[in-house]
């Protein structure tokens, strides 16, 4: 090609591409240059190749859908599913709480988690590129949910605490030496003191704990290591991170089922209190496990799916991977009622045992006749039932002396209803039913490894919902980025392995991610279903699908996904405002937790955490309406702005070869090479991008697609072509 060539020239130059780039890279359908012809001469009626986005774009792609779909489970299936949703299925009346979780996950979370699919796997980008081509007034969308990933780094120290329990001890040192464990239990006391080494408020730093700090830097090794070649090394990773958790989970729950009592946790699980499902705390809860299962507003999901192939049915993704997460979930569970059915069990033959050395006592002083044993009770063998009768004939006959007595009831379903929540259903009651296990260290490893594995998944999805977006919008290399990301990511996670590190921890879970998170979403709502419009957005997914969704989704994201969301955001906020701000604090003098109010800095702490995640919003939004900054519509990777110069490349060396040989032998060559302007839809008049409305809130690729509602049945009149002269 000629030196002084305008293409040649152009590829030479810096120069940002203007010329309806955004409308192929968002594949318009109503800008659809497929069936434009690019004219070479003015006599000339021959087409030439068509421009058109190239399959290969240089974006990196997923080795296969599998690996895709291993990829999404293992970010949206984490922590929250082994601990969480338990914990809140056994606080919410078992089994009432599985319907307002499963009515919530249909009319939420698959359409939401369709969108962020779609969106992603549309425009190619990840979370900052996305909004800023959908609407770019709301581009803070994007920068929110980066500001509330950078201040979540809560998963990879919870893996650098898992190393630190392989094995929980199954008996508490000499009472004389550690009086903290003989009020408490030996794995309680294993984790506050020797695995935490815990503070009794969060204005005790401690200082740091050595140990954890140096398990919290394998951790972060581990996940540079598996991201740090982006989808082409956390793909391979996703096979075994995603898959052996549910190997260790189907080992438990075998295991468990054959432990005596498991039924009796399993049956609790699924005995239904109705009367819950009538409190909207029980639906507000549901909401919010539903929002966080799905990884939605943390950028995750987009990232991942701005790897796809532009003709991927992402709608099926959406609904396999919700449904595979809500059946971890119920999987999970199962395991976490069995073990504690076990457990409950154990403690309760425990209480008899207690209880019957008291009685025994008591008959042996002749304060109880052994008229009231029944004949059929033997103490030397008591159950549970036969307690149960002789407590009743106890309290029966000594009704006024009875409280000074000081008998328990030992019934099995007080020992169920103990609600562990969060760190401690993992961390303290699943590693003290372990310790009853046989081979008890083995199951521990396995445990505390599937959980890892967990952490792992979970932190992959979120480093590439980090680096995804500032990969899309700079120059930068990827690997460099990868490891000062993790580098960052380590110091700040140092805030948490101090001794006090776990209150931060529950600091940041509440606020963190909560409200700013949920505001996130319902933006991403608004502008996807209000701002760009729904009926566009279903044209475009019948486009990219080949078919149409259910007209379901319509009204969901338009209607009730807002209203639901709108409902969530107020409850949080109430919430916020009638509860005080506190954490529980492990007390050493008591050896049990206790709640503390958070002092002035922590409060201010908490509150600027919220500031924080969500000052992108008003910030960005003001500064596009007044035109202080670009809207960013227009960036390019560099990959996409060299694909497309070696498309217009070729297409002028094939036209200069037209302008030397003739387009027939014979033919007289024109004098200079063609010049091809971009044409509007049924127009002869090339497209000046300059002259789009800064204003409109849309990207480029919308601006044009706004400019001609419809396509044209016919081609577009050629344009006269200008000379390169």
């Amino acid at each position: 090609m000629p030196k002084n060539s305008k293409v040649t020239q152009r590829e030479q130059s810096h120069e940002h591409v203007t010329e309806s780039v955004a409308d192929l890279l968002a594949n318009e359908e109503l800008l659809d240059y497929k069936s434009s012809s690019l004219t070479v001469g003015a006599a000339s009626e021959k087409k030439v190749p068509q421009i058109e986005v190239p399959e290969n774009d240089g974006r990196p792609a997923w080795n296969s859908k599998l690996q895709y779909i291993l990829a999404q489970v293992g970010f949206s299936v984490g922590l929250g599913n082994v601990w969480r949703f338990p914990y809140l299925c056994q606080k919410n009346g078992g089994g009432a709480y599985l319907v307002p979780y499963f009515i919530l996950l249909l009319i939420i979370g698959i359409p939401l988690f369709f969108l962020e699919l779609a969106v992603g796997q549309k425009i190619r980008r990840g979370s900052i590129g996305v909004w800023n081509y959908v609407c770019p007034r709301l581009g803070g969308i994007g920068m929110s949910s980066l500001m509330v990933r950078t201040c979540f780094p809560l998963t990879a120290t919870f893996s650098a605490r898992f190393t630190e329990m392989i094995l929980p001890h199954r008996e508490a040192p000499a009472a004389f030496v550690e009086p903290e464990c003989e009020k408490s239990s030996a794995t309680t006391y294993f984790w506050y003191r020797q695995t935490l080494n815990t503070t009794s408020t969060i204005a005790e730093s401690g200082g740091l704990n050595v140990k954890m700090t140096l398990s919290l830097l394998v951790a972060w090794i581990i996940v540079c290591l598996a991201v740090i070649k982006g989808i082409a090394s956390s793909g391979k990773v996703m096979y075994f991170s995603s898959l052996f958790p549910y190997v260790v989970l189907f080992c438990f729950l075998v295991r468990g089922l054959m432990l005596k009592g498991s039924v009796d946790g399993i049956a609790h699980m699924f005995t239904p209190k109705l009367e819950k499902m009538l409190e909207p705390q029980v639906w507000r809860e549901a909401a919010t496990q539903v929002f966080f299962a799905l990884g939605l507003g943390f950028g995750g999901v987009i990232a991942f799916s701005s790897y796809n192939k532009i003709d991927n049915n992402c709608h099926f993704d959406a609904v396999l991977v919700s449904f595979i997460n809500f059946f971890t979930s119920i999987l999970a569970t199962l395991v976490v009622f069995a073990v504690l059915g076990f457990k409950a069990n154990i403690m309760n033959e425990k209480c008899v045992s207690e209880n019957a050395e008291k009685i025994l006592g008591y008959l042996n002083s002749n304060v109880l006749s052994h008229d009231l044993i029944p004949p059929h009770v033997n103490f030397s063998r008591l159950t549970t039932s036969d307690y149960a009768e002789l407590y009743g004939v106890i309290k029966t006959v000594k009704e006024d002396g009875f409280a000074r007595l000081g008998l328990d009831p030992c019934l099995l379903e007080d020992e169920l209803n103990k609600a562990v929540q969060g760190t401690g259903l993992a961390f303290i009651a699943f590693t003290e039913a372990m310790t009853h296990f046989p081979a008890s260290p083995f199951w521990s490893v396995m445990f505390f490894f599937m959980l890892i594995n967990l952490g792992l998944g979970s932190m992959i999805g979120t480093m590439t919902g980090i680096t995804t977006p500032v990969l899309d919008a700079y120059k930068v290399q990827k690997e460099l980025l990868t490891v000062c990301c993790c580098i960052v990511a380590f110091f700040c996670g140092l805030l948490f392995v101090q001794r006090s590190g776990n209150y931060f921890v529950t600091m940041f879970d509440d606020y963190s991610a909560g409200l700013p998170l949920t505001v996130v979403v319902i933006l991403e709502n608004i502008s996807v279903s209000w701002v760009y419009g729904a009926k566009r957005f279903m044209q475009d997914l019948e486009d990219m699908l080949g078919f149409r969704p259910s007209i379901l989704y319509f009204y969901l994201w338009k209607y009730v996904s807002p209203l639901c969301l709108i409902v969530l955001i107020s409850a949080t906020v109430i919430e916020m405002a009638i509860s005080p701000p506190g954490y529980n604090a492990w007390v050493e003098e008591l050896a049990q937790e206790q709640f503390q109010s958070y002092p002035s800095w922590a409060l201010v702490m908490c509150f600027a955490l919220i500031a924080v995640a969500m000052l992108p919003l008003p910030l960005v939004f003001i500064a596009r309406q007044f035109n202080l900054m670009s809207d960013g519509s227009n960036k390019l990777a560099v990959s996409y702005r060299k694909t497309m110069m070696k498309d217009i490349s070729s297409l002028e060396d094939q036209d200069e070869a037209r302008s030397i040989l003739g387009a027939k032998p014979g033919e007289a060559p024109s004098s200079a090479a063609a010049r091809r302007p971009f044409l509007t839809p049924g127009s002869n008049k090339p497209l000046d991008p300059n002259s789009l409305s800064p204003n409109i809130c849309y990207g480029t690729g919308y601006q044009n697609a706004a400019i001609s509602p419809t396509t044209p049945s016919t081609p577009p009149t050629p344009a006269t072509p200008e000379s390169d002269s």
